[in-house]
């Protein structure tokens, strides 16, 4: 009879191990799965939207009293007068440059601050011109590195005396309409 009882255990016993082989399977796929589904309710934004972490805009804006944002405003432009300047060409006939262009502003209201820097404005543009050579004007890497020179000067003609109370008018971009080299 302990013969018999021998074999009823070790099956038992197998029958035991395959369980615990299940068990340690479950153990490690639950945590991975888990795992996974809140990474994936976190990047779709559903568990921060759940544990209030980022309430929706217009909840924000109406629910706290905070005021709305503005609506982004068009950008408005100011026509620049002709130039029309010599290159610097050392040793060479004279080279001139042709060139009309826009100012990108941010707001229309400024077109009067930038009118009173006008003398400022083409006296600027015209002494960087006239540095230039026609060589660095060549290509559309020449004319960028132009026009990210010229929107630096123009900031710097239209902004308002040190201690002013007025607002800075901001140029964002030289729009050329045309550009001679001649």
């Amino acid at each position: 009879m302990a013969s018999a009882a021998a074999p009823a255990a070790e099956a038992a016993e197998g029958e035991a191990k395959k369980g615990g082989g299940k068990k340690k399977l479950l153990l490690i796929a639950l945590p991975v799965i888990l795992i996974g589904a809140g990474a994936g309710l976190w990047f779709t934004g559903i568990l921060p939207g759940l544990l209030g972490m980022n309430p929706p805009p217009a909840q924000t804006a109406e629910g706290e009293g905070a005021p709305a944002a503005e609506a982004p405003r068009p950008p408005a432009f100011f026509d620049m007068p002709e130039i029309i300047t010599n290159l610097n060409v050392p040793g060479r006939r004279p080279v001139f440059v042709k060139l009309r262009s826009k100012l990108e502003i941010t707001r229309a209201e400024d077109s009067a601050a930038i009118q009173t820097a006008m003398p400022r404005l083409l006296d600027l543009f015209q002494t960087h011109l006239r540095e230039m050579r026609p060589e660095e004007l060549r290509g559309s890497a020449g004319t960028q590195r132009l026009r990210e020179e010229l929107v630096a000067r123009a900031n710097i003609a239209v902004a308002p005396p040190a201690g002013s109370n007025q607002p800075t008018p901001r140029i964002t971009d030289v729009l050329f309409t045309e550009i001679l080299v001649q």
